[in-house]
């Protein structure tokens, strides 16, 4: 295992982060707009648009860590307090993979929202693939509410995988948050 992620995951790793972070908050400015407005649709027309880009680099990310693996967590520490514990390394795995479930989970969802809205999927205008569903308002509402749940539960996991990062580096001081962050950063030892 490599003793740090590679330059390229880190950059997709904070990528992803402000993708989920601008597209949770791009929901909130569609509502400033009234249903039919134009600046509405244009939101939602980034929102996903930039969801697909949030997409194709969890594949990307997803391929990486199979092929390159992830730094090994903290085995000992001179302090028997500041050893990860074998509950803390399974729960730190459930995350990781709960968070990359739900990163795939979000814009499939979105795109069948979309398309069983009976819109096509539009990627900035560059390219559009229509709806091969009818539209379905029940099943829309239905998956609406799942895309939505799955949004809020990824903030909660990400929160709490941000929590632990942050106790790694300030309590326990060992390297899990250094592995991620970009070699500039000036957070050494």
């Amino acid at each position: 295992m490599n003793p740090t992620y590679s330059s390229s995951q880190k950059a997709i790793h904070w990528s992803v982060f402000v993708l989920v972070i601008g597209l949770y908050g791009l929901t909130y400015v569609a509502d400033i707009f009234p249903r039919g407005d134009p600046g509405r649709d244009l939101v939602w027309w980034f929102h996903i648009s930039f969801g697909l880009v949030l997409f194709a680099l969890v594949v990307v990310r997803v391929c990486l860590r199979l092929v390159w693996g992830a730094p090994e967590l903290p085995m000992d520490a001179s302090d028997p307090f500041m050893e990860m514990k074998q509950i803390e390394r399974w729960a730190a795995k459930a995350t990781h993979l709960l968070l990359y479930a739900l990163l795939v989970t979000i814009p499939v969802l979105g795109v069948l929202l979309t398309w069983y809205r009976g819109d096509a999927l539009s990627f900035f205008g560059l390219f559009t693939i229509p709806s091969p569903y009818p539209p379905d308002r029940a099943t829309a509402g239905f998956i609406r509410e799942l895309h939505s749940l799955c949004a809020n539960l990824i903030l909660i996991v990400a929160g709490l995988h941000a929590a632990a990062a942050l106790l790694h580096h300030f309590v326990r001081k060992d390297d899990v948050l250094r592995q991620m962050l970009p070699e500039k950063m000036g957070l050494r030892k």
